[in-house]
């Protein structure tokens, strides 16, 4: 399938020097960050981020913050 979008002058302008400086084509690239943006969805990928845990930092600190809340314990402790 294909299709056609119209997007500003200056995200189209940015697009090409995208793809100019990887060597691919603008549309290669459009479809490469359409597909990062919108994956298939399986059940697990459906899943993932969509809670809120009210921590902006669990990404960085996950190690720390489960030890917090498990008291330190081990997984196979829990």
């Amino acid at each position: 399938m294909s299709i056609s979008i119209r997007i500003p002058d200056g995200l189209a302008d940015r697009l090409a020097a995208e793809a100019a400086r990887r060597g691919i084509t603008t549309d290669s690239l459009a479809t490469e960050l359409l597909a990062a943006r919108l994956p298939e969805e399986d059940a697990l990928e459906a899943f993932i981020g969509s809670g809120a845990s009210g921590r902006g930092n669990l990404g960085r600190n996950h190690r720390g913050i489960r030890a917090e809340l498990t008291k330190g314990l081990a997984a196979r402790d829990l």
